[in-house]
């Protein structure tokens, strides 16, 4: 998570509280056996993200609400939020928890779990350049998620089966 900016500054170590109104998650899928484009969003319920001296000893972990899906379909809507897919009811969180920062000539990557309506399956966010400033960090990442993995197998080829996956994350320092 260690970026280079402005001056030749790095992330300043310390906590970072996710800052739900100013985080986005949004998914990209295709529906209508693999006709249509379906874009949309997940809502954050809250974050948080540990900087370490020695980056690869970061740690990230991100709550969503299951029920603040929204693709722009309310009927779809109210379907992926039901016990079909989601049962936000039952699994009112989706958790990320990353702890194994990794950096290489292509980038950076937090390796974790995600764990989607009760089933816990290995992830890998891809990381984009980090933005520090003013005691603020923002990053960019990206994942792939096969549904099928949790168990969301309802409606095969009516609904994508992977969805891109894009957080642009904005965190503050505790204390600043």
């Amino acid at each position: 998570m260690d970026s280079e900016v402005g001056q030749g500054r790095g992330v300043t170590p310390g906590v970072y509280r996710v800052d739900p109104d100013a985080t986005k998650v949004r998914f990209t899928t295709r529906a209508m056996f693999g006709l249509l484009p379906v874009r949309g969003s997940f809502t954050v319920d809250h974050g948080r993200i540990l900087v370490t001296e020695d980056v690869e000893g970061s740690t990230v972990d991100v709550v969503i609400r299951a029920a603040g899906f929204e693709s722009g379909n309310a009927q779809r809507d109210e379907h992926v939020r039901s016990s079909d897919y989601l049962d936000a009811a039952a699994y009112p969180e989706i958790v990320f928890s990353g702890q194994d920062v990794t950096r290489s000539a292509e980038g950076a990557a937090v390796r974790g779990s995600l764990t989607v309506k009760g089933v816990t399956r290995p992830t890998v966010l891809t990381l984009g350049p980090v933005v520090t400033d003013d005691r603020c960090l923002r990053v960019r990442a990206t994942t792939d998620v096969d549904r099928y993995a949790f168990g969301l197998t309802r409606a095969k080829g009516m609904t994508g089966r992977r969805l891109a996956i894009t957080l642009e994350v904005t965190a503050f320092l505790v204390g600043a």
